[in-house]
């Protein structure tokens, strides 16, 4: 597996030596939102669900910036989901869902993962900083990315609406209209066409 140019051997926490099947098992998902270890937003059957239909279908790439342990990319990459979803964290990662192969790292919180060139659609769950968005529009924005999807507090989103910009259509949902908690935004960016 090759690793973004900035890998850095010094914090290889040894996921790259994990075999597939070391993988923890997938917890079942109710139909109602439930806080689970590892994932910062609620997840239901429902939510995913909801979420798979705004995501591209493979083999359109999508990108995680900031996946964390990975639970919710692995239980998106899973059936009936089947996205082709690859997770990106800072070293050393704590991803555990994911397997080497759907798995980045990069060496810092302003660091660019260069997937993201490459990749249809974009997801920001619970982000901590308005500038990484902001850099990754910047850089990539004219690239083959048409969706971002951005999941996080409703508090923050007035912080966060600003990197859209006028280049994309943004539609802000209530995360409990779709299967989340009622005090989480689920906003769904779509790139105009020229």
């Amino acid at each position: 597996m090759s690793h973004s140019d900035d890998f850095d051997p010094e914090y290889d926490n040894g996921i790259e030596n994990w075999p597939l099947d070391n993988l923890p098992v997938l917890p079942p998902l109710s139909p109602h939102p439930a806080v689970l270890s590892g994932c910062c937003v609620a997840l239901s059957s429902r939510l995913l669900s909801n979420l798979s239909t705004v995501l591209p279908p493979a083999p359109s790439l999508v990108l995680s910036i900031g996946s964390g342990s990975g639970l919710l990319e692995g239980l998106l990459r899973a059936d009936p989901y089947n996205i082709h979803i690859l997770g990106v964290e800072v070293q050393p990662s704590v991803n555990r869902y994911l397997s080497v192969a759907h798995h980045r790292t990069v060496t810092g919180t302003y660091s660019l993962e260069p997937l993201a060139s490459e990749s249809e659609a974009w997801m920001f769950i619970y982000p901590r900083r308005v500038g990484l968005i902001q850099a990754y529009i910047s850089m990539y924005e004219d690239s083959a990315v048409s969706k971002i999807l951005w999941i996080g507090p409703a508090a923050d989103w007035d912080d966060y609406k600003v990197c859209f910009g006028n280049r994309w259509n943004v539609k802000v949902q209530n995360a409990d209209e779709i299967g989340g908690r009622e005090w989480e935004l689920v906003v769904v960016a779509s790139k105009k066409t020229v």
